[in-house]
């Protein structure tokens, strides 16, 4: 199947540099640009991507204002936002996943690191995988307040023990093959606990999920760096 991805960012150079790169791959397609955050929510309700390509700073809508209004239109599900930016900072990073974004990228990421991206946001599992993003994860889900980043009462004890063990590895940034070999069960079945522990807990991505887990105490932040 086609992954459909949006583009947005004010540079038009970026943005003929990215479609290049995209429609090279068989898997890929890009079906619009947009060069502000107001042009590209419009354009998500047009063309319903897979993936939004997702700059920062942009003039008059910003990249995480527009990252937000796209999670909370209904209509725009399916869509996962990939942040891709220069400005790989804490706050930056939290902002992003507060708002609701996918994946986080920067914009020196090697041509395949973009692709495995892409892939990787639009089969529904964000990019949390490096311990740098961890890391920045981890202090965001910490320094929030819980009115920031509610946890669903009650519902966490609806959780089976395993949907739990696998909730408490993936806000740890193991993947679903990790996750796998450790629990010695398939990535299917990964995915399966997943979906139900989302669906149990009312949140809308794994991005949501991981928060959960360590706002609820399921998982613990490794203790700050000396």
């Amino acid at each position: 199947m086609t992954i459909r991805v949006l583009l947005a960012d004010d540079q038009a150079l970026m943005r003929a540099t990215f479609r290049t790169l995209i429609d090279s791959c068989e898997d890929m397609e890009v079906v619009g640009e947009a060069c502000d955050g107001k042009e590209v929510v419009d354009l998500a309700h047009i063309h319903r991507p897979d993936v939004v390509l997702m700059d920062i700073r942009m003039p008059g809508t910003d990249g995480l204002t527009a990252t937000a209004a796209i999670g909370k239109a209904p209509e725009l599900s399916m869509t996962r936002v990939l942040v891709l930016t220069t400005y790989e900072t804490e706050e930056y990073v939290a902002r992003a996943l507060h708002a609701g974004a996918c994946g986080y990228l920067g914009k020196d990421a090697t041509v395949d690191e973009l692709f495995t991206a892409i892939r990787t946001v639009a089969s529904g599992e964000p990019l949390l995988s490096s311990g740098a993003t961890r890391s920045l994860i981890t202090h965001f889900l910490t320094i929030r307040t819980s009115r920031d980043c509610p946890v669903p009462s009650g519902r966490l004890a609806h959780l089976t023990a395993r949907e739990r063990e696998v909730m408490a590895l993936a806000a740890e940034g193991m993947s679903n093959d990790e996750i796998a070999s450790a629990c010695s069960i398939s990535p299917l079945t990964v995915r399966t606990h997943i979906q139900r522990a989302m669906a149990k807990l009312e949140v809308r991505d794994r991005a949501q999920l991981v928060a959960v887990a360590y706002r609820s105490g399921l998982v613990q932040p490794p203790p700050p760096a000396r």
